[in-house]
Protein backbone atom coordinates (compact mmCIF):
# COMPACT_ATOMS: atom_id res chain seq x y z
CA UNK A 1 0.00 0.00 0.00
CA UNK A 2 1.88 3.42 -0.68
CA UNK A 3 0.10 7.27 0.83
CA UNK A 4 -3.13 5.03 1.96
CA UNK A 5 -3.82 3.53 -1.04
CA UNK A 6 -5.36 0.17 -1.14
CA UNK A 7 -3.24 -1.59 -4.71
CA UNK A 8 -5.22 -4.58 -5.90
CA UNK A 9 -4.72 -6.77 -9.08
CA UNK A 10 -6.00 -9.81 -10.51
CA UNK A 11 -4.15 -12.74 -9.26
CA UNK A 12 -4.34 -16.86 -9.60
CA UNK A 13 -3.82 -17.85 -5.85
CA UNK A 14 -2.56 -21.27 -5.40
CA UNK A 15 -3.21 -22.48 -1.98
CA UNK A 16 -1.14 -26.29 -0.76
CA UNK A 17 -1.51 -28.38 2.40
CA UNK A 18 -0.30 -31.55 3.66
CA UNK A 19 -2.64 -34.30 4.61
CA UNK A 20 -2.82 -35.62 8.04
CA UNK A 21 0.14 -33.42 9.07
CA UNK A 22 -0.04 -33.52 12.76
CA UNK A 23 -0.47 -37.61 12.24
CA UNK A 24 2.47 -37.97 10.73
CA UNK A 25 4.55 -35.77 12.99
CA UNK A 26 3.05 -37.92 15.76
CA UNK A 27 4.25 -40.89 14.11
CA UNK A 28 7.83 -40.37 13.30
CA UNK A 29 8.55 -36.32 14.00
CA UNK A 30 11.91 -36.46 12.43
CA UNK A 31 11.44 -38.70 9.12
CA UNK A 32 8.23 -36.49 8.29
CA UNK A 33 10.38 -33.07 8.69
CA UNK A 34 13.11 -34.43 6.75
CA UNK A 35 10.70 -35.92 3.80
CA UNK A 36 9.10 -32.33 3.79
CA UNK A 37 12.21 -30.28 3.44
CA UNK A 38 13.57 -32.50 0.77
CA UNK A 39 9.88 -32.37 -1.18
CA UNK A 40 10.31 -28.70 -0.67
CA UNK A 41 13.34 -28.25 -2.31
CA UNK A 42 13.42 -31.15 -4.77
CA UNK A 43 9.93 -31.24 -6.16
CA UNK A 44 7.62 -28.64 -4.96
CA UNK A 45 9.83 -25.23 -5.07
CA UNK A 46 11.46 -25.95 -8.48
CA UNK A 47 7.90 -27.06 -9.74
CA UNK A 48 6.24 -23.40 -8.87
CA UNK A 49 9.17 -21.37 -10.41
CA UNK A 50 9.27 -23.58 -13.60
CA UNK A 51 5.50 -22.88 -13.88
CA UNK A 52 6.13 -19.22 -13.33
CA UNK A 53 4.83 -19.13 -10.11
CA UNK A 54 5.75 -16.77 -7.02
CA UNK A 55 5.96 -18.70 -3.46
CA UNK A 56 4.42 -15.82 -1.14
CA UNK A 57 4.43 -17.48 2.31
CA UNK A 58 4.74 -20.53 4.30
CA UNK A 59 2.27 -21.20 6.54
CA UNK A 60 3.45 -24.34 8.42
CA UNK A 61 2.73 -27.01 6.34
CA UNK A 62 1.30 -25.16 3.74
CA UNK A 63 2.04 -22.95 1.02
CA UNK A 64 0.57 -19.64 -0.60
CA UNK A 65 1.57 -19.50 -4.29
CA UNK A 66 0.73 -16.54 -6.79
CA UNK A 67 0.35 -16.96 -10.71
CA UNK A 68 -0.19 -14.60 -13.85
CA UNK A 69 -1.90 -17.39 -15.89
CA UNK A 70 -4.76 -19.56 -14.72
CA UNK A 71 -3.53 -22.41 -17.44
CA UNK A 72 0.02 -22.32 -15.70
CA UNK A 73 -1.38 -23.31 -12.12
CA UNK A 74 -2.87 -25.26 -13.39
CA UNK A 75 -0.53 -27.01 -15.45
CA UNK A 76 1.77 -26.61 -12.28
CA UNK A 77 -0.23 -28.31 -9.86
CA UNK A 78 -0.95 -31.53 -12.20
CA UNK A 79 2.69 -31.90 -12.45
CA UNK A 80 3.47 -31.59 -8.70
CA UNK A 81 0.61 -34.13 -8.10
CA UNK A 82 2.03 -36.72 -10.46
CA UNK A 83 6.15 -36.04 -9.38
CA UNK A 84 5.18 -36.23 -5.68
CA UNK A 85 2.59 -39.39 -6.70
CA UNK A 86 5.62 -40.85 -7.87
CA UNK A 87 8.31 -40.30 -4.95
CA UNK A 88 5.83 -41.53 -2.61
CA UNK A 89 4.69 -44.80 -4.33
CA UNK A 90 7.18 -46.80 -2.37
CA UNK A 91 5.88 -45.45 0.79
CA UNK A 92 3.55 -47.83 3.21
CA UNK A 93 0.02 -45.90 2.56
CA UNK A 94 0.23 -44.61 6.11
CA UNK A 95 3.46 -42.80 6.06
CA UNK A 96 2.86 -41.40 2.38
CA UNK A 97 2.90 -37.56 2.09
CA UNK A 98 -0.25 -36.31 0.46
CA UNK A 99 -1.00 -33.07 -0.77
CA UNK A 100 -4.16 -31.00 -1.17
CA UNK A 101 -4.08 -27.88 -3.39
CA UNK A 102 -6.86 -25.96 -4.14
CA UNK A 103 -6.65 -22.70 -7.20
CA UNK A 104 -8.53 -19.68 -6.98
CA UNK A 105 -8.47 -16.09 -9.52
CA UNK A 106 -9.85 -13.40 -8.12
CA UNK A 107 -8.73 -9.79 -6.93
CA UNK A 108 -5.96 -9.65 -4.50
CA UNK A 109 -4.60 -6.82 -2.04
CA UNK A 110 -0.88 -6.61 -2.84
CA UNK A 111 0.54 -5.48 0.58
CA UNK A 112 4.39 -5.49 -0.01
CA UNK A 113 5.28 -9.19 -1.05
CA UNK A 114 2.30 -10.42 0.69
CA UNK A 115 -1.04 -11.00 -0.71
CA UNK A 116 -4.75 -10.50 1.55
CA UNK A 117 -8.07 -10.60 0.65
CA UNK A 118 -11.13 -12.74 0.45
CA UNK A 119 -9.65 -14.23 -2.85
CA UNK A 120 -7.19 -15.69 -0.86
CA UNK A 121 -9.21 -17.52 1.57
CA UNK A 122 -11.56 -19.16 -1.22
CA UNK A 123 -8.44 -20.34 -2.44
CA UNK A 124 -7.22 -22.09 1.05
CA UNK A 125 -10.81 -23.50 1.72
CA UNK A 126 -10.56 -24.97 -1.66
CA UNK A 127 -7.83 -26.17 -1.23
CA UNK A 128 -9.36 -28.64 2.12
CA UNK A 129 -12.08 -29.38 -0.28
CA UNK A 130 -9.85 -31.27 -2.07
CA UNK A 131 -8.88 -34.83 -1.92
CA UNK A 132 -5.96 -36.15 -0.47
CA UNK A 133 -3.20 -35.86 -4.09
CA UNK A 134 -5.95 -33.94 -6.06
CA UNK A 135 -6.93 -30.34 -7.15
CA UNK A 136 -9.83 -28.15 -6.25
CA UNK A 137 -10.43 -25.14 -8.71
CA UNK A 138 -13.11 -22.48 -8.86
CA UNK A 139 -14.96 -22.83 -12.07
CA UNK A 140 -13.51 -19.05 -12.76
CA UNK A 141 -10.16 -21.05 -13.19
CA UNK A 142 -11.40 -23.47 -15.06
CA UNK A 143 -13.36 -21.36 -17.28
CA UNK A 144 -9.82 -20.16 -18.87
CA UNK A 145 -8.63 -23.92 -19.52
CA UNK A 146 -8.27 -25.44 -22.86
CA UNK A 147 -10.65 -27.90 -23.62
CA UNK A 148 -8.12 -30.92 -23.23
CA UNK A 149 -7.05 -29.52 -19.68
CA UNK A 150 -10.91 -28.90 -18.88
CA UNK A 151 -12.14 -32.82 -19.48
CA UNK A 152 -9.29 -34.09 -16.68
CA UNK A 153 -11.61 -32.14 -13.82
CA UNK A 154 -14.96 -33.29 -12.82
CA UNK A 155 -17.92 -31.25 -12.09
CA UNK A 156 -18.14 -30.41 -8.18
CA UNK A 157 -21.03 -28.44 -8.10
CA UNK A 158 -21.35 -25.47 -6.01
CA UNK A 159 -20.42 -25.68 -2.52
CA UNK A 160 -20.48 -24.09 0.65
CA UNK A 161 -17.06 -23.13 1.73
CA UNK A 162 -16.60 -22.34 6.06
CA UNK A 163 -16.12 -18.68 6.45
CA UNK A 164 -17.45 -17.98 2.62
CA UNK A 165 -20.88 -16.57 2.39
CA UNK A 166 -21.33 -16.99 -1.53
CA UNK A 167 -21.57 -20.81 -3.17
CA UNK A 168 -18.95 -21.70 -4.90
CA UNK A 169 -18.92 -24.06 -8.20
CA UNK A 170 -15.71 -26.00 -7.74
CA UNK A 171 -14.07 -28.77 -10.29
CA UNK A 172 -11.82 -31.67 -8.82
CA UNK A 173 -9.03 -33.76 -10.26
CA UNK A 174 -7.66 -36.13 -8.95
CA UNK A 175 -4.71 -38.39 -10.24
CA UNK A 176 -6.57 -41.09 -12.97
CA UNK A 177 -5.66 -44.74 -12.76
CA UNK A 178 -2.80 -45.93 -15.12
CA UNK A 179 -3.49 -46.69 -18.97
CA UNK A 180 -1.76 -49.64 -19.19
CA UNK A 181 1.90 -50.82 -18.88
CA UNK A 182 3.10 -47.50 -20.29
CA UNK A 183 1.51 -45.36 -17.69
CA UNK A 184 2.39 -47.78 -15.12
CA UNK A 185 6.05 -46.98 -15.53
CA UNK A 186 5.56 -43.28 -16.17
CA UNK A 187 7.13 -42.35 -13.02
CA UNK A 188 10.57 -43.88 -13.48
CA UNK A 189 10.98 -43.10 -17.46
CA UNK A 190 12.97 -40.71 -18.20
CA UNK A 191 10.60 -37.97 -20.91
CA UNK A 192 12.52 -36.72 -23.87
CA UNK A 193 11.10 -34.81 -26.99
CA UNK A 194 13.11 -34.64 -30.58
CA UNK A 195 12.52 -31.11 -31.72
CA UNK A 196 12.54 -31.00 -36.10
CA UNK A 197 15.89 -31.01 -37.18
CA UNK A 198 16.87 -27.38 -39.03
CA UNK A 199 16.68 -28.31 -42.75
CA UNK A 200 19.96 -26.44 -44.13
CA UNK A 201 20.00 -27.61 -47.65
CA UNK A 202 18.67 -23.62 -48.75
CA UNK A 203 15.40 -25.60 -50.38
CA UNK A 204 12.39 -25.24 -48.54
CA UNK A 205 11.32 -27.95 -50.60
CA UNK A 206 13.44 -30.21 -48.45
CA UNK A 207 11.94 -29.66 -45.39
CA UNK A 208 9.72 -32.90 -45.69
CA UNK A 209 13.34 -34.74 -45.25
CA UNK A 210 14.72 -33.39 -42.85
CA UNK A 211 11.24 -33.85 -40.64
CA UNK A 212 11.20 -37.25 -41.80
CA UNK A 213 14.46 -38.13 -40.56
CA UNK A 214 13.23 -36.39 -36.86
CA UNK A 215 10.00 -38.52 -37.01
CA UNK A 216 11.81 -41.80 -37.60
CA UNK A 217 14.09 -41.16 -34.76
CA UNK A 218 11.42 -40.36 -32.45
CA UNK A 219 9.60 -43.54 -33.66
CA UNK A 220 12.86 -45.35 -32.75
CA UNK A 221 13.02 -43.84 -29.45
CA UNK A 222 9.45 -44.56 -28.60
CA UNK A 223 9.98 -48.07 -29.01
CA UNK A 224 11.50 -48.38 -25.89
CA UNK A 225 9.15 -48.85 -22.91
CA UNK A 226 11.80 -47.48 -20.71
CA UNK A 227 11.67 -43.75 -22.42
CA UNK A 228 8.68 -41.38 -22.49
CA UNK A 229 8.64 -40.06 -25.86
CA UNK A 230 6.56 -36.99 -26.62
CA UNK A 231 4.74 -37.07 -30.08
CA UNK A 232 6.00 -35.45 -33.01
CA UNK A 233 3.26 -32.88 -33.64
CA UNK A 234 4.31 -31.31 -30.80
CA UNK A 235 7.66 -31.34 -30.88
CA UNK A 236 7.54 -29.79 -34.32
CA UNK A 237 4.83 -26.73 -32.48
CA UNK A 238 7.93 -25.18 -32.21
CA UNK A 239 9.52 -25.13 -35.00
CA UNK A 240 11.40 -21.68 -36.34
CA UNK A 241 10.55 -19.81 -32.28
CA UNK A 242 14.14 -19.98 -30.97
CA UNK A 243 12.78 -20.23 -27.69
CA UNK A 244 14.84 -20.93 -24.72
CA UNK A 245 15.70 -24.71 -24.27
CA UNK A 246 14.25 -24.39 -20.51
CA UNK A 247 10.91 -23.06 -21.74
CA UNK A 248 10.57 -26.00 -24.54
CA UNK A 249 11.23 -28.92 -22.11
CA UNK A 250 8.98 -27.03 -19.30
CA UNK A 251 6.11 -26.62 -22.19
CA UNK A 252 6.66 -30.01 -23.42
CA UNK A 253 7.10 -31.69 -19.77
CA UNK A 254 10.42 -33.75 -20.35
CA UNK A 255 13.79 -33.99 -18.99
CA UNK A 256 15.67 -34.12 -22.25
CA UNK A 257 15.51 -32.20 -25.78
CA UNK A 258 17.26 -33.73 -28.88
CA UNK A 259 17.81 -30.64 -32.00
CA UNK A 260 19.92 -30.66 -34.67
CA UNK A 261 19.93 -29.62 -38.31
CA UNK A 262 20.49 -31.57 -41.61
CA UNK A 263 22.06 -30.58 -44.90
CA UNK A 264 21.88 -31.87 -47.96
CA UNK A 265 24.36 -31.63 -51.35
CA UNK A 266 24.13 -33.64 -54.39
CA UNK A 267 24.78 -37.21 -52.94
CA UNK A 268 26.17 -36.58 -49.41
CA UNK A 269 23.74 -35.50 -46.65
CA UNK A 270 25.26 -33.98 -43.27
CA UNK A 271 23.50 -34.29 -39.90
CA UNK A 272 23.95 -33.08 -36.67
CA UNK A 273 22.72 -33.73 -33.13
CA UNK A 274 23.21 -33.09 -29.85
CA UNK A 275 21.09 -34.30 -26.38
CA UNK A 276 19.97 -31.37 -23.94
CA UNK A 277 19.13 -31.44 -20.70
CA UNK A 278 15.92 -29.99 -20.30
CA UNK A 279 15.82 -27.99 -17.39
CA UNK A 280 19.64 -26.90 -17.13
CA UNK A 281 19.97 -26.26 -21.03
CA UNK A 282 23.28 -28.25 -20.76
CA UNK A 283 24.26 -30.22 -23.94
CA UNK A 284 24.91 -33.91 -22.47
CA UNK A 285 26.10 -35.18 -26.46
CA UNK A 286 26.52 -34.14 -29.60
CA UNK A 287 27.82 -35.91 -32.39
CA UNK A 288 27.45 -34.91 -36.67
CA UNK A 289 27.78 -37.19 -39.60
CA UNK A 290 29.20 -37.01 -43.14
CA UNK A 291 27.42 -39.54 -45.33
CA UNK A 292 26.82 -40.42 -48.68
CA UNK A 293 22.89 -40.52 -49.05
CA UNK A 294 23.03 -44.35 -49.79
CA UNK A 295 23.88 -44.56 -45.68
CA UNK A 296 20.95 -42.31 -44.92
CA UNK A 297 19.50 -45.31 -42.66
CA UNK A 298 22.47 -46.33 -40.93
CA UNK A 299 23.51 -42.50 -39.66
CA UNK A 300 19.61 -43.04 -38.37
CA UNK A 301 20.56 -45.93 -37.02
CA UNK A 302 23.48 -44.24 -34.86
CA UNK A 303 21.58 -41.41 -34.06
CA UNK A 304 18.99 -43.15 -32.46
CA UNK A 305 21.80 -45.87 -30.79
CA UNK A 306 23.43 -43.17 -29.29
CA UNK A 307 20.96 -40.96 -27.56
CA UNK A 308 18.86 -43.62 -25.83
CA UNK A 309 22.65 -45.18 -24.61
CA UNK A 310 23.63 -41.88 -23.12
CA UNK A 311 20.08 -41.57 -21.82
CA UNK A 312 19.34 -45.39 -20.35
CA UNK A 313 22.97 -47.03 -20.88
CA UNK A 314 23.33 -50.68 -21.74
CA UNK A 315 20.58 -51.99 -24.23
CA UNK A 316 19.36 -55.43 -24.46
CA UNK A 317 20.19 -56.62 -28.18
CA UNK A 318 16.58 -57.66 -28.61
CA UNK A 319 15.72 -54.32 -28.01
CA UNK A 320 17.99 -52.55 -29.92
CA UNK A 321 16.85 -55.03 -32.93
CA UNK A 322 13.64 -53.92 -32.50
CA UNK A 323 14.29 -50.18 -32.36
CA UNK A 324 16.44 -50.43 -35.37
CA UNK A 325 14.14 -51.52 -37.95
CA UNK A 326 14.30 -50.13 -41.52
CA UNK A 327 11.57 -48.96 -43.50
CA UNK A 328 12.62 -49.41 -46.56
CA UNK A 329 16.00 -49.58 -48.34
CA UNK A 330 15.30 -47.16 -51.64
CA UNK A 331 15.61 -43.66 -51.25
CA UNK A 332 13.11 -42.66 -54.32
CA UNK A 333 10.49 -44.63 -51.82
CA UNK A 334 11.04 -42.90 -48.89
CA UNK A 335 11.15 -39.71 -50.20
CA UNK A 336 7.44 -40.24 -52.07
CA UNK A 337 6.45 -41.67 -48.38
CA UNK A 338 7.30 -38.62 -46.85
CA UNK A 339 5.76 -36.40 -49.46
CA UNK A 340 2.76 -38.62 -48.88
CA UNK A 341 2.74 -37.93 -44.87
CA UNK A 342 2.45 -34.54 -45.51
CA UNK A 343 -0.14 -34.55 -47.79
CA UNK A 344 -2.22 -36.48 -45.47
CA UNK A 345 -1.89 -34.52 -42.82
CA UNK A 346 -2.77 -31.74 -44.59
CA UNK A 347 -6.71 -30.01 -44.90
CA UNK A 348 -6.69 -28.35 -48.51
CA UNK A 349 -8.83 -30.22 -50.99
CA UNK A 350 -6.50 -32.08 -52.61
CA UNK A 351 -4.61 -33.05 -50.05
CA UNK A 352 -5.56 -36.60 -50.05
CA UNK A 353 -5.53 -37.12 -53.42
CA UNK A 354 -2.30 -36.08 -53.60
CA UNK A 355 -1.30 -38.56 -50.74
CA UNK A 356 -2.78 -41.43 -52.42
CA UNK A 357 -0.50 -40.93 -55.09
CA UNK A 358 2.38 -40.26 -53.34
CA UNK A 359 1.85 -43.71 -51.28
CA UNK A 360 1.11 -45.10 -54.49
CA UNK A 361 4.51 -44.20 -56.10
CA UNK A 362 6.33 -45.07 -52.58
CA UNK A 363 4.52 -48.98 -52.90
CA UNK A 364 5.82 -49.03 -56.59
CA UNK A 365 9.46 -48.44 -55.72
CA UNK A 366 9.21 -50.58 -53.12
CA UNK A 367 7.17 -53.62 -52.66
CA UNK A 368 7.94 -54.35 -49.75
CA UNK A 369 7.69 -51.21 -47.40
CA UNK A 370 4.74 -51.79 -44.96
CA UNK A 371 4.33 -48.36 -44.08
CA UNK A 372 3.55 -46.89 -47.48
CA UNK A 373 1.20 -50.13 -47.78
CA UNK A 374 -0.69 -49.11 -44.97
CA UNK A 375 -0.90 -45.52 -45.20
CA UNK A 376 -1.70 -45.87 -49.35
CA UNK A 377 -5.18 -47.92 -47.40
CA UNK A 378 -5.95 -44.68 -45.09
CA UNK A 379 -5.15 -42.06 -48.40
CA UNK A 380 -7.59 -44.73 -49.91
CA UNK A 381 -10.53 -44.45 -47.78
CA UNK A 382 -9.78 -40.79 -46.83
CA UNK A 383 -10.39 -39.66 -50.46
CA UNK A 384 -13.47 -41.54 -50.39
CA UNK A 385 -15.31 -40.52 -47.62
CA UNK A 386 -13.51 -42.92 -44.86
CA UNK A 387 -17.00 -45.13 -43.78
CA UNK A 388 -18.66 -43.70 -46.73
CA UNK A 389 -16.15 -45.27 -49.31
CA UNK A 390 -17.73 -47.93 -51.34
CA UNK A 391 -17.65 -51.29 -50.71
CA UNK A 392 -15.23 -52.22 -53.16
CA UNK A 393 -12.95 -49.26 -51.54
CA UNK A 394 -13.11 -50.75 -48.27
CA UNK A 395 -12.30 -54.17 -49.29
CA UNK A 396 -8.81 -52.88 -51.62
CA UNK A 397 -7.65 -50.84 -48.14
CA UNK A 398 -8.29 -53.55 -45.68
CA UNK A 399 -6.04 -55.61 -48.39
CA UNK A 400 -3.64 -53.31 -48.70
CA UNK A 401 -3.70 -52.95 -44.66
CA UNK A 402 -3.32 -56.51 -44.12
CA UNK A 403 -0.34 -56.76 -46.63
CA UNK A 404 1.27 -54.31 -44.51
CA UNK A 405 1.23 -55.98 -41.16
CA UNK A 406 2.02 -59.27 -43.18
CA UNK A 407 5.00 -57.20 -44.32
CA UNK A 408 6.25 -56.26 -40.69
CA UNK A 409 4.21 -57.78 -37.99
CA UNK A 410 6.27 -55.75 -35.50
CA UNK A 411 5.47 -51.94 -36.82
CA UNK A 412 3.02 -50.66 -34.46
CA UNK A 413 1.53 -48.11 -36.83
CA UNK A 414 0.92 -50.90 -39.19
CA UNK A 415 -1.45 -52.66 -37.00
CA UNK A 416 -2.73 -48.83 -35.84
CA UNK A 417 -3.42 -48.27 -39.33
CA UNK A 418 -5.30 -51.65 -39.94
CA UNK A 419 -7.00 -51.11 -36.42
CA UNK A 420 -8.65 -47.58 -38.49
CA UNK A 421 -9.65 -49.56 -41.22
CA UNK A 422 -11.60 -51.77 -39.84
CA UNK A 423 -13.22 -48.84 -37.65
CA UNK A 424 -14.09 -47.66 -40.87
CA UNK A 425 -15.49 -50.90 -41.42
CA UNK A 426 -17.66 -50.86 -38.77
CA UNK A 427 -15.88 -54.38 -37.45
CA UNK A 428 -15.02 -52.75 -34.08
CA UNK A 429 -13.74 -56.18 -32.09
CA UNK A 430 -10.80 -56.41 -34.67
CA UNK A 431 -10.03 -52.63 -34.67
CA UNK A 432 -9.70 -53.21 -31.09
CA UNK A 433 -7.85 -56.05 -31.14
CA UNK A 434 -5.09 -54.84 -33.56
CA UNK A 435 -5.46 -50.89 -31.51
CA UNK A 436 -3.86 -53.10 -28.50
CA UNK A 437 -1.32 -54.84 -30.46
CA UNK A 438 -0.47 -51.39 -32.11
CA UNK A 439 -0.04 -50.15 -27.90
CA UNK A 440 1.90 -53.49 -27.14
CA UNK A 441 4.43 -52.79 -29.56
CA UNK A 442 4.61 -48.74 -28.99
CA UNK A 443 3.29 -47.73 -25.74
CA UNK A 444 4.24 -43.93 -26.71
CA UNK A 445 2.07 -43.67 -30.14
CA UNK A 446 -0.03 -41.06 -28.71
CA UNK A 447 -2.02 -41.53 -32.31
CA UNK A 448 -2.71 -45.27 -30.94
CA UNK A 449 -4.15 -43.70 -27.64
CA UNK A 450 -6.22 -41.07 -28.76
CA UNK A 451 -7.64 -43.71 -31.92
CA UNK A 452 -8.29 -46.54 -28.95
CA UNK A 453 -10.10 -43.98 -27.28
CA UNK A 454 -12.07 -43.10 -30.02
CA UNK A 455 -13.20 -46.57 -30.96
CA UNK A 456 -14.00 -47.05 -26.67
CA UNK A 457 -16.22 -43.89 -27.42
CA UNK A 458 -17.93 -45.36 -30.29
CA UNK A 459 -18.15 -48.73 -27.96
CA UNK A 460 -20.26 -46.97 -25.10
CA UNK A 461 -17.06 -47.36 -23.08
CA UNK A 462 -16.82 -43.86 -22.26
CA UNK A 463 -14.76 -43.82 -18.94
CA UNK A 464 -12.21 -45.82 -20.47
CA UNK A 465 -12.57 -43.52 -23.92
CA UNK A 466 -11.31 -40.76 -21.93
CA UNK A 467 -8.71 -42.23 -20.07
CA UNK A 468 -6.94 -43.11 -23.30
CA UNK A 469 -7.73 -39.71 -25.17
CA UNK A 470 -6.21 -37.66 -22.05
CA UNK A 471 -2.98 -40.30 -22.05
CA UNK A 472 -3.06 -39.71 -25.46
CA UNK A 473 -3.46 -35.70 -25.44
CA UNK A 474 -0.67 -36.07 -22.61
CA UNK A 475 2.11 -37.45 -24.97
CA UNK A 476 1.05 -35.30 -27.24
CA UNK A 477 0.16 -31.31 -25.79
CA UNK A 478 0.46 -29.72 -29.07
CA UNK A 479 -1.62 -32.47 -30.82
CA UNK A 480 -2.75 -32.42 -34.48
CA UNK A 481 -6.23 -30.87 -34.65
CA UNK A 482 -8.03 -34.65 -35.51
CA UNK A 483 -7.32 -35.64 -31.98
CA UNK A 484 -10.19 -33.16 -31.13
CA UNK A 485 -12.95 -35.25 -33.76
CA UNK A 486 -12.15 -38.25 -31.21
CA UNK A 487 -12.18 -35.90 -27.96
CA UNK A 488 -15.30 -33.88 -29.62
CA UNK A 489 -17.41 -37.14 -30.05
CA UNK A 490 -16.67 -38.99 -26.70
CA UNK A 491 -17.46 -35.51 -24.30
CA UNK A 492 -20.85 -35.59 -26.90
CA UNK A 493 -21.62 -38.82 -25.89
CA UNK A 494 -21.16 -38.04 -21.94
CA UNK A 495 -23.41 -34.61 -22.48
CA UNK A 496 -20.68 -32.46 -21.98
CA UNK A 497 -21.83 -30.37 -25.35
CA UNK A 498 -20.26 -27.20 -24.18
CA UNK A 499 -17.05 -28.76 -24.44
CA UNK A 500 -18.06 -30.84 -27.15
CA UNK A 501 -18.13 -27.95 -28.94
CA UNK A 502 -14.98 -26.33 -27.71
CA UNK A 503 -12.89 -29.26 -29.06
CA UNK A 504 -14.74 -29.56 -32.38
CA UNK A 505 -14.18 -25.92 -33.22
CA UNK A 506 -10.36 -26.87 -33.37
CA UNK A 507 -10.99 -28.38 -36.68
CA UNK A 508 -9.86 -26.57 -39.48
CA UNK A 509 -11.89 -26.29 -42.89
CA UNK A 510 -14.89 -28.72 -41.07
CA UNK A 511 -16.66 -30.80 -43.60
CA UNK A 512 -20.38 -31.46 -43.53
CA UNK A 513 -19.61 -34.25 -40.85
CA UNK A 514 -18.20 -32.04 -38.58
CA UNK A 515 -20.57 -29.64 -39.06
CA UNK A 516 -23.53 -31.47 -37.69
CA UNK A 517 -21.77 -32.54 -34.99
CA UNK A 518 -20.80 -28.93 -34.10
CA UNK A 519 -25.18 -28.49 -34.86
CA UNK A 520 -26.04 -31.00 -32.38
CA UNK A 521 -23.60 -29.78 -29.53
CA UNK A 522 -24.95 -25.95 -29.62
CA UNK A 523 -28.37 -27.00 -29.74
CA UNK A 524 -28.16 -29.39 -27.06
CA UNK A 525 -26.11 -26.88 -24.94
CA UNK A 526 -28.90 -24.10 -25.72
CA UNK A 527 -26.73 -21.97 -28.19
CA UNK A 528 -29.62 -21.04 -29.96
CA UNK A 529 -27.31 -18.33 -31.99
CA UNK A 530 -24.66 -20.39 -32.58
CA UNK A 531 -26.83 -23.44 -33.78
CA UNK A 532 -28.55 -21.33 -36.37
CA UNK A 533 -25.44 -19.64 -37.83
CA UNK A 534 -23.63 -23.49 -37.50
CA UNK A 535 -26.85 -24.86 -39.46
CA UNK A 536 -27.03 -22.20 -42.08
CA UNK A 537 -22.84 -22.78 -42.93
CA UNK A 538 -24.02 -26.60 -42.97
CA UNK A 539 -26.79 -26.36 -45.56
CA UNK A 540 -24.36 -23.64 -47.45
CA UNK A 541 -22.23 -26.78 -48.19
CA UNK A 542 -24.48 -29.76 -48.17
CA UNK A 543 -27.85 -28.73 -49.27
CA UNK A 544 -29.57 -31.81 -49.15
CA UNK A 545 -28.58 -33.07 -45.69
CA UNK A 546 -30.65 -35.18 -43.86
CA UNK A 547 -30.58 -36.07 -40.50
CA UNK A 548 -30.97 -39.62 -40.86
CA UNK A 549 -28.43 -39.55 -43.62
CA UNK A 550 -26.05 -38.60 -41.50
CA UNK A 551 -27.16 -41.00 -38.70
CA UNK A 552 -26.53 -43.98 -40.74
CA UNK A 553 -24.07 -42.51 -43.26
CA UNK A 554 -21.87 -39.93 -40.87
CA UNK A 555 -22.03 -41.86 -37.59
CA UNK A 556 -19.81 -45.02 -36.00
CA UNK A 557 -21.92 -45.48 -33.08
CA UNK A 558 -22.47 -49.06 -32.24
CA UNK A 559 -25.50 -48.45 -29.53
CA UNK A 560 -28.65 -47.26 -30.67
CA UNK A 561 -29.50 -44.77 -27.67
CA UNK A 562 -26.13 -42.85 -28.63
CA UNK A 563 -27.42 -42.58 -32.25
CA UNK A 564 -30.22 -41.10 -30.99
CA UNK A 565 -28.47 -38.40 -28.60
CA UNK A 566 -26.67 -37.21 -32.34
CA UNK A 567 -30.55 -36.94 -33.82
CA UNK A 568 -32.08 -35.18 -31.09
CA UNK A 569 -29.64 -32.51 -31.02
CA UNK A 570 -30.17 -32.06 -34.85
CA UNK A 571 -33.71 -32.17 -34.59
CA UNK A 572 -33.65 -30.06 -32.43
CA UNK A 573 -31.73 -27.48 -34.59
CA UNK A 574 -34.48 -27.36 -36.89
CA UNK A 575 -32.72 -29.70 -39.50
CA UNK A 576 -34.55 -32.05 -42.38
CA UNK A 577 -35.09 -35.24 -40.80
Amino acid sequence: MANGRVERRLAVIMATDIVGYSRLTEADETRTLDTMKRLQTSILAPGITACGGRIVKLMGDGTLVVFNSAVDAVDCAISLQEALACDQQEQPTEDRILVRIGINLADVVIDGDDLLGDGVNVAARLQASATPGGICIADVVHRQLGAKCRSAFLDGGEIALKNITRPIHVWHWTDAPAIGPAASQACARPSIAVLPFENLSGSPDQTFFSDGITEDIIGGLARFRSLSVTAASSSFSFRGKHADMREIGRKLGVTYLVEGSIRRAGERIRITAQLVEAASGAHLWSEHYDRSLTDIFTVQDEVTRTIVSTLIGQIETADLHQVLRKPTTSLAAYEFYLRGLVHIRGYEPDDNQLAHAMFQAAVDRDPQFALAHAYLALAIIAERGYGNAPTDVLDQALALARKAVSLDEGEGGCQRLLALIHVNRREFDLAERHYRRAYLLNPNDANTLVQMGGLFARRGKLDEAMEWINEGFRLNPFPPPWYNAALGNALYILGRYEEAAAALKELPNPGPFTLARLVACHAQAGNTAAAEETKTQLLRVCPDFSTEGFIHRGLLLERDEHRDLFRQGLLRAGLPK
